[in-house]
């Protein structure tokens, strides 16, 4: 048997180009990119039993010349038969430059979050995702609007793909009353339609996400839930009883690991996607919720990652590594740049349009810094407001017996 896998193995390395075979049988069966598509009859159900290993993600960073991306069917009519199919980079233009706008906006809404910060405009915690905005927009690429999101403190990247203007999102961390929760929130809870916002307890929101997914199996609507944890959850004991639950019951729930942390084990599966190339993210995630909505449980995703800022705002980052090596990261792996150069050199956008859109970017985001200073707070009669939803007025028991509070839903 491993002598047939090698030989198979190699087989594919040679047709596709890869460097590295595949070890097990499923490995075989994995789509390896957006251009390679693979039909196989079904595992035998001895092979699939035995199958333990988790799959590995397709790989989406293969770039050929111009020249070589055209279009090569092979013959379909035998089993385990395979269809190579490749587009010019030209066809992905208009969601390349989608793509390019969502990560500078949301660079530059959180290098505002910093100045503000620094300002003493924004108080308490403010977490910042820079650095990491292939995450967010990739992963938002890859899931439907009608998918469901919930993620931990770092919320504000996520908040903004989920469709909240960058002006409800700044308003929110300065306390303001168009704030996206009218100022209640600030930087740790941020919501929007089919999110779930950010969550200040270490690892609470993994189990939360497993329960939307169990919501979504329920009503049978073909909908996922991406539930993203960091590698400081990772030892939480209710991230493996809801990573139990979720195989038990195969929920169609996508685990991500922002950082550093790998799989569950031997009976989810799980990938290791790069991070800071948004188009990679895209694809995995894709991949991941086809997944999910096969019917075959969840998966796990961890995204190599690095984040430029500290912890948090408190944090300066540099007790535990060094500015060269920050430096580093951003000269050779930035998110934003590799993505820049990868269009430039396919030419699908110029240096003038890339200023045009930088230009129409940082306006965007100082208009969304002014509305947010000059945005009143919220009144007192608000402060007990929206405790419940669908209720009527009910009275709130204060601190003081002699100041009568109310919540209005």
């Amino acid at each position: 048997m491993k002598n047939m896998l090698t030989i198979i193995s190699n087989a594919l390395c040679r047709m596709t180009g890869r460097n590295v075979g595949a070890q097990t049988v499923s490995e075989l069966l994995v789509d390896l990119s957006e251009y390679v598509s693979v039909t196989s009859p079904p595992l035998a159900p001895a092979m699939a039993q035995t199958q333990r290993q988790p799959p590995k993600p397709p790989p989406v960073r293969t770039i050929a010349p111009a020249e070589q991306l055209v279009k090569n069917q092979a013959k379909t009519d035998r089993p385990g038969a395979r269809v190579v199919v490749s587009r010019s980079f030209a066809d992905f233009t208009s969601q390349a430059t989608f793509d390019i706008k969502k990560c500078e906006l949301h660079r530059r809404m959180e290098l505002k979050a910093d100045q503000l910060y620094k300002q003493k405009i924004i108080r308490g915690f403010c977490h910042l995702y820079d650095g990491q905005e292939a995450c967010a927009v990739g992963i938002e690429s890859g899931i439907n609007p009608s998918d469901h999101l919930i993620t931990a403190y770092r919320a504000h990247g996520y908040t903004y793909t989920r469709g909240i203007a960058v002006k409800e999102i700044l308003a929110e961390l300065t306390g303001r009353r168009g704030g996206v929760a009218k100022g209640k929130g600030g930087s740790m809870h941020m919501y929007a339609p089919n999110f779930y916002g950010g969550n200040g307890i270490v690892g609470a929101q993994v189990p939360l996400g497993a329960g939307i997914a169990l919501a979504c199996q329920y009503q049978g609507n073909n909908q996922v839930c991406v539930s993203l944890y960091g590698d400081g959850a990772a030892n939480q004991g209710q991230l493996y009883e809801s990573f139990n639950m979720a195989a038990l019951w195969k929920l169609p729930c996508i685990f991500i690991s922002s950082t550093e942390y790998y799989k569950r084990g031997d009976y989810i599966p799980g990938i290791r996607v790069d991070g800071m190339d948004v188009l990679c993210v895209r694809e995995a995630t894709k991949f991941a919720a086809d997944h999910c909505r096969a019917g075959k449980g969840p998966i796990i995703m961890e995204l190599q990652t690095y984040r430029y800022h500290g912890h948090s705002m408190s944090d300066p980052g540099v007790s535990y590594r060094t500015r060269d090596e920050i430096q580093e990261v951003r000269s050779k792996s930035d998110p934003i740049t590799m993505l820049k150069e990868r269009m430039l050199s396919n030419n699908m956008a110029s240096v003038e349009e890339f200023k045009e859109i930088d230009i129409s970017i940082r306006k965007e985001v100082e208009e969304a810094a002014l509305y947010a200073t000059s945005d009143p707070e919220p009144p007192l009669e608000e402060l007990c407001n929206h405790i419940f939803s669908n209720d009527s007025p009910m009275e709130v028991r204060g601190t003081n017996p002699w100041v009568a509070l109310k919540s209005v839903s």
